[in-house]
């Protein structure tokens, strides 16, 4: 039988048991090992925020449509960070260069469920690293999105770079801004997550609560303001303050997962007055000017490269591996105790 999890109604989880369907032709099956819950995009569907609850998106306009839900709970098998073990291959498939063989560790996206039925082309070029623990796996789309940001930022060596947010995701931006050889500073709510953000690079800290956080950067860089900000967090007033605290014709990268109306952010403010440019960071594609060499899958396979070579720690950011059995538990404690928790995992 194979365990998924799902969303039955806000804030509402359960794991549904379904027969193992038949492997198709030019798949993969995969044994789940871990899959990582996403504190951001899937605590949108947990909490039933997420855009495609109440509206369409029709892909070929790229616009959102009022009317009709493109998704209605039970929203089954959500999630993007899995890693398992193959366990068959598709006959046709055996022999294969480059193709993952049964036993192969592998990583990619198939769901919070105990075993994915996969294109076998996604997968390749997925097998982990030698010596990786499988539990760094999980971080190969999350580790995509944060260096999809820096890209974003254009860092130059020198420059002066905030990073507002300091979850996951964002102590990932931090961690390879550094090392693109920024000036980093972190921002926000959390304490634990400021002397965290301190181990992964930065060098100035602040708290979004008690910090004049726009005042306090622009003391840093003699009055200039940041090079550039990256905003993760996914909150209005942080993207506000993002805006504050660049240079004139300074660069935002705004990486976050808004929801709803935008309270708190004020573009008739700094944004229009030091010309701020508002560029947007989604993993659904890279950096225009960078398209012809990079990719997503370059991005998630470098990551994994990096964190392979030990540039970039992701174990210590695990704070929590949670059964699969207890998933609803999980899910809670990200959304009533985020202070308690960086990177939970289920595992199968």
């Amino acid at each position: 039988m194979e365990r998924v999890v799902q969303f039955t109604g806000p804030r509402q989880v359960d794991v549904a048991e379904h027969a193992s369907a038949a492997l198709p032709p030019g798949h993969l099956r995969v044994r789940t090992r871990y899959s990582g819950i996403s504190a951001g995009t899937e605590l949108t569907a947990y909490r039933g925020t997420n855009p495609y609850l109440t509206r369409t998106w029709d892909p070929e306009a790229r616009l959102f449509r009022d009317g009709a839900a493109g998704i209605e709970y039970p929203v089954a098998g959500w999630g993007y960070s899995e890693v398992g073990e193959v366990t068959e291959v598709s006959p046709e498939l055996v022999g294969t260069p480059g193709m993952p063989v049964a036993g192969d560790l592998v990583w990619g996206i198939w769901g919070h469920r105990s075993e994915g039925i996969v294109p076998a082309e996604r997968m390749r070029g997925h097998t982990l690293p030698d010596g990786l623990d499988p539990l760094a796996g999980a971080f190969a789309r999350v580790g995509a999105i944060a260096y999809n940001a820096v890209l974003s930022s254009d860092i130059h060596l020198g420059e002066d770079v905030a990073v507002f947010g300091q979850g996951v995701i964002g102590l990932l931006a931090t961690r390879l801004a550094h090392l693109n050889g920024a000036r980093v500073t972190a921002v926000d709510a959390l304490d634990s997550r400021l002397a965290t953000a301190k181990e992964y690079g930065a060098v100035h800290t602040l708290n979004a609560r008690t910090d004049a956080v726009a005042e306090r950067i622009r003391e840093a860089t003699g009055g200039r303001g940041a090079d550039t900000a990256i905003e993760i967090s996914g909150v209005y007033p942080a993207l506000h303050e993002a805006l504050r605290s660049v240079a004139v014709d300074g660069r935002v990268v705004a990486s976050g997962f808004y929801q709803g109306d935008g309270a708190g952010l004020r573009l008739g403010d700094e944004f229009h007055h030091n010309r701020v440019q508002l560029i947007c960071s989604q993993i659904g594609g890279v950096p225009p000017q960078l398209s012809a060499r990079w990719s997503v899958e370059r991005l998630q396979q470098t990551f994994l490269a990096l964190v392979a070579s030990g540039q970039v720690d992701v174990r210590s950011l695990v704070s929590h591996v949670v059964p699969v059995e207890e998933a609803a538990d999980a899910y809670h404690l990200l959304d009533e105790r985020p202070a308690e928790a960086l990177q939970v995992v289920l595992a199968f």
